[in-house]
């Protein structure tokens, strides 16, 4: 939707505060009826809802639960909540709609104390405890609740999960016409990453793909039989974050551990190759950690892990503290795979020396070991997943919105994304108490999903510096999201470069202008 449209309805757009000024305080010449609801995917039973509700009085105001305190399903709401209130507004019944920020319409009934308020069928019987609370304070000034008649049955939830709408464009550009930029600010931003100065601080993982073919299995025992192809080392880890960091134009150093082997060897070159200043600490007792995934056709047949996930000693620890308090950077990036550098007992002594004024990033990986993100409070920036978010909560249960909402209060950062795979991120961000923006949520900007592995290394990378150059957590989310999707559009964890984020941002406005 373009800014145009918008200005359509934006004049039905209002703060409950507004109303109640607009309609006047009990007893009015003109009856207001109130209904409330997520209105996630406006269907047919929502329009009958309304309809009935217009006729019971001379205006009607929708109110639409602010994003934050929708619980329905795990991932709801699928349209965010100032596409569903244009989505309302722009309905010839609705007079005007309000967008909630309280997790119930309790503090709404009372500011604008409707005449009626509407309720669904289902709610008729009056048991519900949410229910009573909202009949109480209608009771309380002399309204009454209305319960609209409930011969058809529809459900948001059963619509979207039969065929989820595509309208990932729309929620972008109603974003950042709401954020006041658009995508030649992508593109400036983008150009602004050169230069920034960051240090990256972590696990380095040589991520290996040994390439087979199926020859068939042995007849005595279930063994498969491969023929070796060739086998192709990347740098991962928290190598491949500083190579991400590089390519995007930053002034990259790079604190790791090291085994003393040839895998040292391939790291180093590597990473000279790709610009990126290395102080590697080499450790004899240790190897360097790889990875190595067999292949065949595509399929991952077998992982084999060579590791050792001891903590670093004292020594070692000791020369990691003076780097961090000795090196010059506008961004310090800790990235956690808990193979030795970050563990319960070295985070916050590697913590209490950064030097102040420096922005702070932390991303801790569970894909395989058990890092906790919470060991990171008070960061600018954290970039968990949803797995890593349930396990550093200890929740399994909950939706991803009440889930990301306990997670960045007790992180205490500044701005929290959360990774969601193909469906994208949410961020969460700083804002005054009642504003409604501090959620916002980005579907995923993959065109096709070739291997999503290394995706969020490459979305901490740049979502880092764009926070830094320029200080706007949305767009530092929007273009970490894109480089994220670019990289899931490959095989192997190679750097995303910023034509290959500019082409794919090309393509979004693209799109977005036909739309």
């Amino acid at each position: 939707m373009d800014a145009q449209s918008r200005k359509l309805v934006n004049h039905k757009i209002k703060t409950a505060q507004e109303v109640a000024a607009i309609i006047g305080p009990r007893p009015r010449k003109k009856r207001v009826i109130m209904c409330h609801g997520t209105f996630d995917v406006v269907h047919p039973g929502h329009v009958r809802h309304l309809l009935y509700a217009k006729s019971k009085a001379d205006l009607l105001v929708a109110s639409v639960t602010v994003d934050a305190y929708v619980t329905k399903a795990m991932h709801r709401p699928y349209v965010p909540q100032d596409l569903r209130a244009i989505n309302l507004a722009a309905l010839e019944a609705v007079d005007y709609v309000v967008i909630d920020p309280h997790p119930t319409p309790v503090e709404h009934l009372q500011i604008i104390q409707p005449d009626y308020y509407a309720k669904g069928y289902e709610y008729s019987g009056g048991h519900n405890p949410k229910t009573q609370e909202e009949m109480r304070i209608l009771e309380s000034y002399g309204g009454e609740v209305l319960f609209t008649p409930g011969d058809v049955v529809y459900s948001s939830s059963r619509l979207i999960e039969s065929g989820p709408p595509d309208i990932g464009i729309e929620k972008l550009m109603l974003l950042m016409d709401g954020e006041g930029f658009g995508f030649q600010d992508l593109y400036d931003l983008l150009d602004s990453l050169k230069g920034v100065r960051i240090h990256v601080v972590g696990d380095t993982i040589v991520d290996s793909l040994t390439h087979c073919s199926m020859i068939g299995g042995m007849t005595k025992t279930p063994t498969m039989s491969v023929l070796y192809e060739n086998k192709v080392d990347y740098v991962g880890g928290a190598g491949i974050v500083a190579k991400h960091l590089r390519a995007a134009g930053a002034d990259v150093t790079f604190s790791t551990v090291l085994g003393n082997d040839a895998l040292k060897d391939f790291v180093l070159q590597d990473l000279e190759k790709a610009g990126v200043k290395v102080r590697a600490i080499v450790d004899p007792t240790r190897p360097t950690t790889n990875k190595n995934a067999i292949v065949a056709r595509d399929y991952r047949l077998l992982k084999i892990d060579t590791v050792d996930n001891r903590s670093i000693s004292d020594k070692i620890l000791a020369e990691f503290r003076r780097d961090i308090a000795e090196t010059e950077a506008d961004v310090v990036c800790f990235s956690d795979f808990r193979h030795g550098i970050f563990n319960r007992m070295t985070v916050p002594r590697l913590i209490e020396v950064i030097p102040e004024g420096r922005m702070r990033v932390a991303d801790s990986q569970v894909a395989s070991r058990w890092g906790n993100i919470l060991e990171f409070k008070g960061f600018d920036l954290i970039t968990p997943n949803e797995r890593e978010a349930r396990f550093a909560l200890g929740d399994q249960d909950s939706a991803i919105r009440p889930l990301a909402n306990a997670l960045f209060e007790q992180a205490l950062c500044k701005t929290l994304i959360l990774k969601l795979g193909d469906r994208g991120v949410i961020t969460y961000r700083t804002m005054p108490p009642d504003d409604v923006r501090t959620v916002v949520a980005l579907d995923s900007f993959a065109n096709k999903i070739v291997d999503p592995v290394g995706a969020g290394d490459a979305l901490l990378a740049y979502a880092s510096l764009a926070l830094f150059a320029k200080g706007s957590d949305i767009m530092a989310a929007i273009l970490g999201n894109i480089a994220a999707g670019v990289e899931c559009g490959r095989d192997g964890n190679e750097p995303v470069t910023p034509d290959s984020v500019h082409q794919r941002i090309k393509e979004l406005e693209r799109v977005a202008n036909l739309a």
